[in-house]
């Protein structure tokens, strides 16, 4: 007679970070001494399309304060955005809006 498997022993989340599915996601361009600002100018209306001017308004915060957010949305697609920004040299990483 076949023996019927054990139960799966499930341990609980030991911490209480919640994630909110409807709080989007953000990318964030961060900084670097190796792009140069034409290049991050270059790259953010590549990718996302925006105007030479938004797109030199964002290089200026990445280089003036150090970081910018460049995109938004699901996580899903800030996955991509960060994954392409990082295909183009750029540091990039996501986290849920505040």
């Amino acid at each position: 007679m076949p023996v019927a498997p054990s139960p799966a022993v499930v341990d609980r989340p030991t911490t209480d970070e919640t994630i909110d599915p409807d709080r989007p996601w953000v990318v964030l361009v961060w900084n670097d001494p190796i792009n140069l600002m034409s290049y991050v100018t270059f790259v953010l209306q590549k990718l996302f399309g925006y105007s030479l001017e938004k797109a030199t308004e964002l290089m200026l915060d990445v280089h003036h304060k150090g970081r910018a957010a460049v995109s938004n949305g699901s996580r899903e697609k800030a996955e991509l955005d960060v994954f392409r920004l990082h295909e183009h040299g750029l540091w990039a990483t996501m986290q849920q809006d505040d």
